[in-house]
């Protein structure tokens, strides 16, 4: 790879970041809103999604968990992603597309919040999962990217779909990261207010 190539990376990421961050900060702030709602009333969050958006699942569960940038208590977040012998067994007895939504129906309570992670807006376990979710009366937070796929037309006004302009998997993956971040940053501001403890 050329440095030319390398370049271009960081240039079309850094360029798709400043477009999209006036189009997604309303629905970030109000992604932020729903999940310390759902905190704060003692719900939890849950999280699916496949290959790169499973491990952003991960990353975000254990920013509430653990930290993000500040000392706190654990905040109750969950990756669906994770358990080998539940995703094998419901993949083996039923189908792959059932993986969460069987998990959202055993651990989703009304009130808790669903992170729902699909570049295309059209993972069809993911699809199941939020269509789980709003059955349970729970909210849902959809990261997509594209025109937001079949996702986006499930959700209701008490959900948000944080759509990325773009068509490029990559792309979409780098501003979904930098949008945990921000969610991360703003549940902890809306928890705890105050300075970072660096």
């Amino acid at each position: 790879m050329t440095n030319q190539q390398i370049l271009m990376h960081f240039r079309e990421s850094a360029e798709l970041k400043m477009q999209a961050a006036e189009q997604l900060a309303d629905p970030i702030s109000k992604a932020v809103e729903i999940m310390f709602t759902a905190l704060s009333n003692g719900n939890k969050i849950l999280a699916c999604g496949n290959g790169g958006s499973a491990a952003d699942c991960q990353h975000f569960a254990a920013e509430l968990v653990g930290r993000f940038e500040r000392e706190r208590l654990p905040l109750p977040a969950m990756a669906l992603t994770t358990d080998s012998s539940i995703m094998t067994a419901v993949g083996n007895d039923y189908s792959f597309a059932e993986v969460y939504s069987k998990q959202v129906q055993a651990f989703g309570q009304a009130g808790d919040v669903l992170l729902a992670i699909s570049t295309s807006g059209n993972s069809g376990n993911v699809v199941q999962a939020v269509q789980a979710a709003l059955e349970r009366e729970m909210h849902v937070v959809a990261l997509t990217g594209k025109n937001g796929g079949v996702i986006a037309t499930l959700l209701g006004e008490s959900d948000v779909n944080i759509c990325v302009p773009h068509e490029r998997t990559a792309r979409i993956q780098e501003v979904h990261l930098l949008t945990i971040h921000c969610i991360c940053d703003g549940i902890d501001n809306a928890l705890f207010g105050g300075e970072v403890n660096e």
